[in-house]
């Protein structure tokens, strides 16, 4: 094996939308009959944007040439509080290993890069949604889990 991390940027956008189209479907278990039309054009418009103006940063993570594994974080702001009063928020997303590159640290090696570049941009609040395969490695980082959160779809 021959792993490298590599911070995206704007050339990398079609590995971008791929990895994020892989990551929903398993996430999701969907096979490749669900209509991902929409999900991957939208998905353009985002990391074009959002890389451009700073407000996500991506690791892709490639064994020699094979894309192995994606990591990435969006920014944004609330308003403040006193736990947090710049109100600079980070939600980790698309944190994911291909099956046979998994239990090698490559997942937690993408999340301490992505809690890097996040501390260094002075943000310290920071949250992510979690399957039950990685649960236990943000835990292990240091997560804990949030009781009072609640969502309306």
């Amino acid at each position: 094996m021959n792993i490298t991390y590599k911070q995206a940027n704007l050339d990398d956008i079609e590995l971008l939308v791929k990895s994020r189209i892989m990551v929903l479907r398993e996430a999701n278990h969907l096979d490749d009959s669900a209509d991902m039309s929409e999900v991957k054009a939208q998905s353009y418009d985002y990391y074009r944007k959002a890389i451009l103006n700073g407000e996500c940063i991506v690791y892709l993570v490639f064994d020699d040439d094979k894309l192995v594994g994606c990591g990435g974080v969006s920014f944004f702001i609330v308003m403040p509080t006193c736990h947090n009063p710049t109100g600079k928020k980070a939600y980790l997303m698309n944190i994911y290993t291909s099956p046979e590159y998994r239990r090698k640290g490559i997942a937690y090696k993408t999340l301490d890069l992505l809690i890097k570049a996040t501390r260094e941009k002075g943000i310290n609040h920071i949250t992510l949604e979690a399957t039950a395969m990685g649960r236990p490695m943000y835990e292990k980082y240091g997560f804990t889990k949030m009781n009072d959160e609640m969502e309306l779809l």
